[in-house]
């Protein structure tokens, strides 16, 4: 249908196209002054994914579904504040009003207003998907040349090798999310497996990053980041041993696990905004991992029952 199109490519875009926006932000803060090229180059994509953001959030109005929107994926109660403080950190202009055009997509009463059988909209999310494929691909690519260039020891970055891994990954996901809707249009690629092995692993990784980016001080915070990379490592090894057999028992564990983390990554985001907490951490990443953690509560949350 259309509609399924329509909306679920909005959705896409709404939460990964603002990751990709923040990776290249992440990437562009990490380079010293030696590499203007690089600094360069990560801000015209940092450009491009914030206009790929503002065409899709005026597409968006009454076209989104209400659970990708309450879920916290898409913004937070912290993003405003973390964005305008890592913009006075790092020097990087933001466009907060697109964060304030997203929070009130949650606020308005759009029921009615949807026509997801104009083929006009369509056209118009096929022109922004495809664009979103351009980019994505060039983003990947730079990644790569990031990643190539650290491992030959002709690059330095404030960014872990492993972070830059990480975020490549998550790009990957996204640019085959996007072909997937493009060749079938609809979304149906992810066994419930494959999405939680997929997301427990970027958990893992985000607990093994805070980790490394607090201030030696803050011990506690640093033992409970090691026992939450410990615990998602576990659900990792479990789901390879099960392979495919016991999941629903799996998806139990990950989604009481996940609503932890979520909950130490939300305080920690407050801390790190307000500057109560030390450490290496922007405010906007802080930010950016809470709603990926947020956004993978919503994927577990929805598993069909019988999977459970």
């Amino acid at each position: 249908m259309i509609g399924d199109y329509v909306s679920l490519s909005l959705e896409t875009h709404l939460f990964f196209g603002r990751i990709m926006k923040e990776h290249s932000l992440f990437l562009m803060a990490g380079f010293p002054a030696k590499n203007a090229d690089y600094i360069k180059r990560a801000d015209w994509f940092r450009e491009q994914f914030e206009e790929l953001l503002r065409e899709v959030v005026e597409l968006a109005r009454g076209r989104v579904g209400n659970n990708v929107l309450s879920s916290g994926e898409i913004v937070t109660e912290y993003t405003f504040d973390a964005e305008r403080r890592t913009s006075f950190l790092t020097g990087i202009e933001i466009d907060s009003r697109i964060t304030a055009q997203e929070k009130a997509l949650a606020q308005e009463d759009m029921s009615g207003c949807r026509d997801e059988r104009n083929r006009r909209i369509a056209q118009l999310v096929r022109q922004i998907n495809r664009k979103a494929l351009r980019l994505t691909d060039g983003l990947m690519e730079f990644k790569e040349k990031v990643l190539k260039d650290m491992a030959e020891c002709c690059l330095f970055t404030f960014n872990y090798h492993l972070l830059v891994e990480h975020i490549l990954r998550e790009a990957g996901l996204y640019r085959r999310m996007i072909a997937e809707l493009e060749r079938r249009g609809t979304l149906d690629g992810q066994s419930v497996l494959e999405m939680e092995n997929f997301w427990n692993r970027i958990m893992m990784e985000h607990a093994l990053f805070i980790r490394g980016l607090l201030d030696p001080t803050e011990e506690n915070l640093i033992d409970t980041a090691d026992n939450f990379a410990d615990e998602y490592k576990a659900l990792l090894k479990e789901a390879k041993e099960k392979d495919c057999m016991a999941t629903g028992e799996l998806s139990i564990k990950s989604l009481k696990e996940t609503e932890r983390y979520r909950d130490f990554k939300a305080a920690g985001t407050k801390g790190i905004t307000e500057f109560s907490i030390a450490g290496l951490i922007l405010p906007l990443l802080a930010d950016h991992v809470l709603r990926e953690a947020n956004h993978y509560l919503r994927l577990l949350k929805e598993v069909p029952a019988t999977e459970k």
